[in-house]
């Protein structure tokens, strides 16, 4: 087979090269593994792999496997025109005999409910970023393990992993691009150990956008995909969230609404711009409410810095913040409510989609947690809250009363 050449970052593909580029890959990898399973958060780079690859298979281009199994990542923050396009490809993707996993955290495990519920506070870059893991990553590891469970032979997971979006990303690319046998320009193919209890085979890993450019994404997405020739894929709302070709590669990336670990509201402002979806307009008032949750020190508890001897410790870490009050969970269960059913009056009022953060499940098991007093392991609620001076804190750890 004749190697694909490695293109120069700067050159923008045309939509036959990165095709041609993303076939060779398949060709290259996918024939040695009997099943394939593609993971799917529904954001741009993981659906146009998604769409791409059905599309090759269903034109005979390339060589259908044993099994093909779909993982749908639902962290149940998504925005709206992303959760509404994941929906449709899923039901694209049963008729045409696709199996689909929709993947969800368990429930005292997903984002509001663990915050709010358990009062852990919201992660941030730095120090506590727990989110990602916990609603996405271990949820996704735990569906596949099962399906891997149930398969005999060797095994290819296919990810929309692409250069470009992150420096990290990239040099972790370029230091294993030649492992296991992969070659530059071929896409980031990786052979792991099965963890899986009953697996029967090799597991690999195959990126075969890898050298796509982002405007090759939204040209498959907005132009290609939804054309009936390339599958009729409803994809064109997943490039308008991201602001399609006016995006930069470095601002075209999304993530929950109103997610804490973001700058700056990219996505859901751009989605705002469009009269269509401007009444979610309040969900703006999420991120404000993160912040406080993590940054107002009477909403939150902190230990109390003393030592074994009872004596105040000098040491940040025996004086660290802690889990949210009730009172601050159950602030903000309110008012994240209120955020809802705003936009969801007026969606209902303009014949337009809801919204579904907070279902009555999820609040339901919130309020339970609250009212059995439930506080993260190490935490037991007798902690002051992180306002209380030092110096009104006795050396047993109970706070002074104030003289009024």
């Amino acid at each position: 087979m004749r190697q694909p050449t490695l293109f120069d970052g700067s050159k923008r593909l045309v939509y036959d090269e990165a095709v041609d580029l993303t076939l060779q890959s398949m060709q290259a990898y996918g024939p040695a593994h009997d099943h394939w399973g593609i993971a799917w958060s529904g954001g741009k780079d993981s659906s146009a792999t998604l769409t791409l690859i059905v599309h090759l298979l269903d034109t005979g281009r390339l060589a259908r496997p044993k099994s093909l199994t779909v993982f749908y990542a639902d962290t149940r923050q998504e925005l709206p025109p992303l959760a509404i396009a994941a929906s449709s490809i899923m039901l694209q993707l049963h008729q045409r005999g696709i199996r689909c996993e929709v993947v969800t955290a368990p429930l005292d495990k997903r984002f509001l409910v663990y915050m709010l519920g358990r009062g852990v506070p919201p992660p941030n870059n730095r120090t506590f970023r727990w989110c990602t893991r916990q609603i996405k990553v271990d949820p996704m590891a735990d569906a596949i393990a099962a399906r891997l469970d149930q398969l005999n032979g060797n095994v290819l997971m296919i990810t929309g992993v692409r250069e470009g979006e992150s420096a990290i990303r990239d040099e972790r690319i370029r230091m294993s691009c030649g492992k296991d046998g992969a070659e530059c320009g071929q896409g980031w193919y990786q052979e792991v150990l099965p963890q899986s209890r009953g697996v029967r085979g090799r597991i690999a890993t195959l990126a075969p956008l890898l050298h796509w450019r982002v405007c090759n994404v939204w040209d498959w997405l907005r132009i290609y995909a939804p054309m009936p020739a390339y599958g009729g894929w409803e994809t064109s709302a997943i490039a308008d969230a991201y602001g399609g070709d006016e995006a930069e590669e470095v601002n075209a990336r999304t993530g929950c609404i109103g997610c804490p670990l973001a700058s700056k509201e990219m996505a859901l402002e751009t989605i705002l711009a469009m009269p269509a979806w401007s009444y979610l307009a309040p969900l703006r008032d999420l991120k404000p409410i993160y912040r406080e949750l993590r940054e107002d020190d009477s909403k939150r508890l902190k230990k109390t810095g003393l030592d074994d001897d009872g004596s105040l410790s000098s040491g940040k870490n025996k004086q660290r913040k802690g889990p949210l009050t009730f009172e601050a969970r159950l602030d903000a269960l309110d008012r994240i409510l209120a955020i809802q059913a705003a936009c969801n009056a007026a969606a209902r009022s303009l014949n337009r989609p809801t919204i579904d953060i907070l279902n009555r499940e999820e609040e339901e098991r919130i309020r339970d947690l609250i009212a059995a007093q439930t506080w993260p392991n190490g935490w037991d609620g007798d902690e002051p809250t992180a306002d209380t001076p030092m110096d009104l804190i006795f050396r047993d750890g109970s706070v002074q009363p104030l003289l009024v």
